[in-house]
């Protein structure tokens, strides 16, 4: 699992850099030259590939911890095991969905802010705080690139975390059918 995480994760990064700086060469939005025209449409389809990409990282990960949590509290039933295995598992999923709703919060944002700032949008948004809105959509840009990358790293350790788990209970159940003279596997 973790090795099938990691390449999703350093694609998905990868696309919303590559979204990052297709947006810094546009060189001026609000020229209808058909080169500023479709520096801005590429510059989109790569944003939302990145934010599609993101998603499928995090419900891969949110998908995986049901899974597994469903596994070991079948197994824990089946083999009369302690529930510490299992409420663990809860405890890391529970910790990592926030982060990960957090990190989606911020990518959608950050595509809302550059749809506002889209010089054919009606929005009409200016900017904050004296900051243009191109520049307000960068920042936010930024942070959600490394916010998405901070969170990833969270869900990679959750996994080896998850992954030991599993180890665990599966020495139990091993144990238990060797007591039991049952067929080990191993």
């Amino acid at each position: 699992m973790k090795r099938i995480f990691l390449s999703l994760a350093l694609l998905s990064t990868a696309t919303l850099v590559a979204a990052l700086v297709l947006g810094l060469n546009i060189d001026d939005p609000r020229v209808k030259t058909a080169a500023a025209q479709s520096g801005v449409g590429e510059h989109v389809l790569w944003g939302l590939t990145g934010l599609v990409l993101a998603a499928m990282c995090h419900a891969l990960v949110l998908t995986y911890f049901m899974g597994t949590g469903r596994w070991m509290e079948e197994t824990g039933k089946a083999y009369r095991l302690p529930d510490d295995f299992r409420r663990a598992n809860q405890a890391l999923k529970y910790r990592t969905v926030p982060a990960m709703i957090a990190s989606l919060a911020l990518l959608v944002a950050t595509g809302a802010l550059g749809a506002a700032a889209d010089p054919a949008s009606a929005v009409g948004f200016r900017g904050w705080g004296g900051l243009s809105a191109g520049t307000v959509h960068y920042l936010a840009a930024v942070l959600a690139i490394g916010v998405n990358l901070a969170v990833n790293l969270w869900e990679y350790v959750a996994l080896e975390r998850n992954a030991e788990l599993i180890d665990g209970v599966m020495r139990e159940v091993r144990r238990i059918r060797a007591e039991r003279g049952l067929p080990v596997d191993e």
